[in-house]
């Protein structure tokens, strides 16, 4: 069973961490590389891209404005196709609810669709702590479960892992709880897919609980809908006796019209494809067919949280693609452990600490961006994450300012800053006290490229903001200085300040 993130250090800690690992970084900048023009060729081929952009973004509010709405329709509908419908206000409130529906059923397993918001809800360690082990059947999930390891990609989990590194993990752990990989693998993908499927096949004949997650879930008619691409969610979708699906509550739509937009908007954002191989869509119970029991749990978990908020309720429009990560430099760089959740990239860093709140890890997390503005540039739902960014920063510098009895350095060194810039007096001693600086330190300057002279690291509460950047030499002549000498710099041209100095009118 996979850990979880807590513990993991601050962001800055943590990538510094990932940044010295040279395979990572390797691993992550071929895949999001690949992924990048795969997403790049299919959207080009759509001319009216941008329209469809619009119209996710103009759905995806609309639920917003009106999400009670949207949600006691997806009940009623849900209800009336023979579902039942649980509403979860946190985390463990839900898995509560899965935890009961699984033990009711006299089962200590299940089997499990990729899904976030069981991650979310770290699911998987309720059901261990209950006994009931849960099998993911996602391929590189199960590469991370069975590495005892983290996801560090909303699409691709194990992503900064390479084939050998599979190869290894298979040969060493399928063996341990089901059928063993084949002693003459080979990290060929062919033969890891296969060694995963033989591996996988008894699960899902055998299991009589499944647990899905849900991409979608269409308030008109109570339809949910699952996107994947190796067929294991079909299986669970249809083998099993109950199935349990665990659905945030901004993934609602009003109606299946809207869902036709989302469908050409995911696929192209995510998988670089013009449809996913595998679309399934269940509503309720059909008798005969498929699950004869279905539960839909409802999750809040911090969301109503996320739409009491002006500017940070755009968040929710998310549709859990991850081009934003696959487009991000400081993503690439670090992976996705460093941001410490399962919502890693420029979403997790500002979707965490909405949902979680404040902690020294969260407020760390939209300090986690260059601000390029990458992310808004490929988001099929147009989500503005520089912009919340932005705003979650100013919110981490606000609480800290109402938690602390003393200022902050940086707020101090802005006050020192407006204190100094009121007066023309003590502006023209800073200047002075700089040049001086500047002529000392200059000693000691090196050559940055382009020539220009630089100071090293600054000592003190300094240090860190100067480690990342380079300090220019302060000059040795302030501008007054300068103006001085060359007599308010009017020496050789004759001009009329001149002229007046000397007692002439023109």
């Amino acid at each position: 069973m996979s850990g979880t993130f807590l513990g993991i250090p601050k962001f800055p800690a943590a990538a510094k961490k990932a940044l010295s690992d040279s395979q990572l970084r390797r691993n992550l900048a071929h895949a999001t590389g690949t992924i990048r023009a795969k997403r790049a060729a299919v959207v080009g081929e759509v001319a009216d891209w941008e329209q469809l952009r619009l119209a996710g973004e103009a759905i995806k509010n609309r639920v917003l404005r009106h999400l009670p709405h949207y949600l006691e329709q997806l009940e009623k509908s849900l209800t009336a196709a023979g579902a039942t419908v649980h509403w979860a206000v946190d985390a463990a409130e839900a898995n509560r609810i899965v935890v009961d529906i699984a033990q009711r059923h006299g089962t200590d397993e299940v089997v499990k669709v990729k899904s976030m918001a069981t991650q979310e809800v770290e699911l998987n360690t309720a059901l261990e702590a209950a006994g009931i082990r849960a099998w993911e059947t996602d391929l590189a999930e199960l590469i991370v479960q069975l590495g005892d390891d983290l996801p560090s990609h909303i699409l691709v989990p194990a992503i900064h892992r390479n084939r050998a590194e599979v190869r290894e993990i298979f040969l060493g752990k399928m063996g341990r709880v089901g059928k063993a990989a084949p002693d003459d693998l080979t990290d060929e993908p062919k033969r890891l897919a296969e060694a995963a499927r033989t591996h996988l096949r008894e699960k899902f004949l055998r299991a009589k609980v499944a647990v899905s997650g849900a991409n979608f879930a269409v308030a008109e008619t109570g339809t949910l809908t699952v996107v994947e691409s190796e067929g294991n969610g079909r299986m669970c979708l249809t083998l099993p006796e109950v199935l349990v699906s665990v659905v945030g509550i901004e993934k609602v739509l009003p109606t299946f019209q809207d869902l036709d937009v989302m469908l050409q908007l995911l696929p192209r954002s995510s998988t670089g494809e013009r449809m996913n191989p595998y679309t399934s869509m269940w509503t309720g119970v059909t008798p005969g067919d498929g699950p004869q029991e279905v539960h839909v749990i409802l999750l809040d978990n911090g969301r109503t949280n996320v739409l009491a908020d002006p500017t940070g309720r755009q968040a929710l429009r998310c549709i859990r693609c991850s081009a934003c990560l696959n487009v991000c430099p400081v993503y690439e760089r670090t992976g996705g452990h460093a941001y410490g959740s399962v919502y890693p990239g420029p979403i997790g860093a500002i979707l965490t600490p909405m949902l979680r709140g404040s902690d020294p890890q969260s407020d760390s997390l939209p300090y986690a961006s260059s601000l390029c503005g990458a992310c808004f540039e490929v988001c099929p739902v147009r989500i503005d994450i520089p912009a919340v960014l932005v705003h979650l920063r100013s919110r981490v510098v606000d609480e800290h300012k109402e938690a602390s009895a003393l200022p902050s350095v940086q707020d101090m060194a802005f006050k020192a800053a407006s204190w100094t810039l009121a007066s023309s007096r003590r502006t023209a001693a800073a200047e002075k006290a700089a040049g001086l600086g500047g002529r000392i330190l200059g000693k000691r300057a090196r050559t940055a490229p382009g020539g220009r002279a630089v100071l090293g690291p600054l000592p003190g509460p300094a240090a860190g903001w100067s480690q990342s950047r380079d300090i220019p030499v302060p000059a040795a002549e302030s501008f007054r200085d300068w103006w001085k000498r060359t007599e308010g710099g009017t020496r050789d041209t004759g001009s009329a300040p001149t002229a007046r100095r000397k007692g002439g009118r023109s």
